[in-house]
């Protein structure tokens, strides 16, 4: 929502929250401009393509080896079936933007383009993209917090095979040990740290370092206490961010997570150095190489019995470019049609560790692989990050971390850190 590590990223958050909004954001500031002077073609010389199309190009940012393979295979395979050979190509995740920017004002951008899913509405905003009812894809059975995320005023202009959020992670030998239960409540989640907390030991481990990925690990307990972003100093902000707080100063957390990120966090949890952590689906596979590690999943705690867990929505979208030549378009679709079919998008969760995009798929996909069953809970009521300040989104995840770092390092309480949160996010 990239997620981004994905194996780094918020998002794999969205790559998970993979920590790039501030650069993004002034990029994409000149990049508008950029986009329009460019008139937003696609390759340059190429007329309206009255020629059949035997080959379409597509770029992403899934430069290991494996998932290149792995996403190279299902691109060929979609384009066997529409007709065309795909020609992909991979650049790493820092560079994808800045690449779709470069290669937009020389009008060469590719016919497919995977974006992480908080940069779409940035990238739509310029005109660079196409929405995708202009070739009948069908958008029908998705869940609304993906449909969201591929939304820029009112039209979708990218869609999710497959998509991420984050749960916690526990420890079964440790609880059992110390007799603790899973925790289902903030009351419940700081005892069972506290009981957990031995020396060389925390209780909790969780990623609030100052990057999108804090501020992505922090919005399952804003949102769910009835906190928002388009208001961070409120009272429900602010129980949030005690809470944190309160685990630092207990000792129940360790003072380090403040610089941790998300594969740190992994990497305190498996060395038997945090008996919980929140991390996402995304470690499951280094969890299972884990040795004689026995783990489990739950869906993140809430302050009190009854509230609806909500949990930000991690992945990548492929869309399809501006380009002179709508027959390439056109196939571009179909192939991106067929990546978001329900027997691509389980193959590709069963692939990845990630969910499927249809709450129909998804659940079948649950009852398949019950490791991802917390996972597949609440991406059914996950929200993208754009969904309600859309390209404003990067300002308040930046005032975001940094309040956690003001409050968890003592400079500020945590009404006073969100107090000059929503200063910086609402100022011009």
């Amino acid at each position: 929502m990239s997620t981004s590590g994905r194996r780094q990223r918020p998002g794999r958050p969205g790559r998970t929250g993979r920590p790039r909004g501030r650069r993004i954001a002034a990029l994409l500031g000149a990049g508008a401009l950029v986009l329009a002077a460019a008139g937003c073609g696609g390759r340059e010389g190429e007329g309206s393509g009255d020629g059949p199309v035997t080959s379409i190009t597509a770029l992403d940012y899934y430069t290991d080896a494996t998932e290149h393979a792995q996403w190279g295979e299902r691109l060929s395979a979609c384009g066997r079936t529409v007709g065309v050979t795909v020609e992909h190509t991979s650049v790493p995740g820092a560079s994808l933007v800045p690449k779709v920017l470069q290669r937009a004002s020389s009008r060469t951008l590719p016919d497919l383009l995977m974006l992480d899913n908080p940069d779409l509405q940035q990238i739509a905003r310029t005109g660079a993209l196409t929405p995708l009812d202009r070739y009948g894809v069908d958008t029908r059975g998705f869940a609304e917090g993906i449909l969201s995320a591929g939304t820029y005023e009112g039209k979708v202009y990218g869609l999710a095979p497959t998509v991420s959020t984050i749960a916690l992670v526990y420890n079964k030998d440790m609880l059992a040990e110390a007799g603790v239960a899973v925790p289902r409540t903030w009351d419940e989640l700081k005892a069972a740290a506290a009981e957990l907390t031995r020396p060389g030991r925390y209780g909790l481990a969780v990623d609030a370092n100052a990057t999108f990925e804090g501020a992505w690990q922090f919005l399952p307990f804003l949102w769910s206490n009835g906190g928002d972003e388009k208001r961070l100093d409120t009272p429900q902000a602010a129980q949030a961010l005690r809470l944190w707080v309160d685990l630092v100063r207990s000792g129940s957390m360790s003072k380090s997570v403040l610089n941790w990120t998300q594969a740190d966090v992994h990497d305190q949890f498996v060395a038997g150095r945090t008996a919980m952590m929140v991390n996402g689906p995304w470690r499951i596979s280094a969890l299972d190489e884990a040795g004689n590690l026995h783990w489990g999943v739950a869906p993140l705690p809430v302050r009190r019995p009854g509230q609806a867990l909500v949990t930000p929505l991690g992945g990548e979208v492929w869309t399809v470019p501006q380009s002179p030549s709508r027959a390439r378009q056109e196939k571009a679709a179909r192939v991106l049609a067929c990546l978001n079919d329900p027997a691509h998008t389980l193959a590709l969760a069963e692939q990845n560790f990630t969910v499927p995009s249809r709450p129909a798929v998804a659940a079948r996909y649950a009852r398949r692989t019950p490791s991802m069953a917390a996972f597949v809970e609440s991406v059914g009521r996950a929200r993208a990050r754009t969904g309600e300040l859309g390209v404003r989104w990067p300002a308040a995840a930046t005032a975001i971390y940094t309040a956690i770092q003001s409050a968890l390092t003592g400079e500020q309480t945590p009404e006073e850190a969100l107090e000059h949160a929503q200063q910086t996010a609402t100022s011009p």
